[in-house]
């Protein structure tokens, strides 16, 4: 019997069978609750306590669990682990700005593989960061597409993947509709929500949607309008064991890994001679 082409495989299929990637998915999302669990408590201990939620997260490091489970799904498509890169030497030249700093490169004889931004929002207060995160997103990845086209990378590099895994806190709030302020235009349909009870007769309102809404179509319009190859959009609760949820068939985990690992594939079989 002949062996299935490449194309013809479903990557899905062949990466579950050599990582168990809802039980390391299960591990690294928990890990990113505990490092921020720790992060406060060493806060406590020294005595600088940050405001809110910030004393979880400046100790660094809490998206580090879902940066390895990302490295080992690309080292076992074939890459070298001296090439994936989530600590150190991360920047990477801009257009807009002299630098940026990635959150998981690949650098493979000199050639720039991957980039990727693992992002994630927790907390009371989620609202106050959703725009921040959409320019951000966007705009680093502007930067580094411009700086591709102006040979920042190399004449003749090959053309790099940009992946953007997002997770956001899965709390009762985060599902409540958001009104949009439309002094005096409309708002893009998708993020009007349906219709709400008008003040004045002959005025239409609409009630908006979530942040989790929010968020979801930001992770599905980034790959869409090919800001980014590939996005996922994960919701965990914040608990000793946590649950995980993944609303979006377009954005999960598991597809998500199969498009990193297709890169990865073919820049290898790109390489060989």
């Amino acid at each position: 019997m002949d062996c299935p082409k490449k194309s013809e495989l479903d990557w899905e299929e062949v990466l579950t069978d050599k990582i168990d990637l809802d039980e390391r998915l299960q591990e690294a999302v928990q890990g990113y609750w505990d490092a921020r669990a720790k992060n406060k408590e060493k806060q406590v201990e020294s005595g600088r306590i940050d405001a809110g939620t910030r004393g979880e997260v400046t100790g660094g490091t809490q998206m580090g669990a879902l940066e390895v489970l990302v490295a080992d799904i690309l080292c076992e498509a074939g890459l070298k682990r001296l090439d994936v890169r989530t600590r150190t030497a991360l920047e990477l030249p801009g257009y807009f700005r002299a630098t940026k700093k990635w959150d998981l490169i690949v650098i493979s004889e000199g050639q720039l593989v991957l980039a990727m931004e693992f992002k994630s929002q927790a907390g009371k207060s989620i609202g106050n960061n959703v725009n921040n995160r959409s320019e951000e997103a966007v705009g680093s990845a502007k930067d580094l597409w411009t700086a591709y086209r102006e040979g920042r990378f190399g004449d003749g590099a090959p053309t790099p993947f940009l992946g953007y895994l997002f997770l956001l806190e899965d709390r009762p709030s985060i599902k409540l509709p958001v009104a949009n302020k439309e002094p005096y235009f409309e708002v893009d349909p998708m993020f009007r929500g349906p219709e709400a009870p008008a003040k004045k007769k002959g005025t239409v309102k609409c009630q908006g949607v979530s942040y989790a809404e929010r968020y979801e179509l930001l992770c599905r319009r980034l790959v869409l309008e090919r800001i980014y190859n590939a996005s996922c959009f994960l919701m965990a609760t914040n608990a000793k064991a946590t649950a995980i949820s993944q609303p979006a068939k377009d954005l999960t985990f598991s597809r998500f890994a199969a498009a990193l690992r297709g890169h990865a594939v073919t820049f290898l079989g790109s390489q060989k001679k």
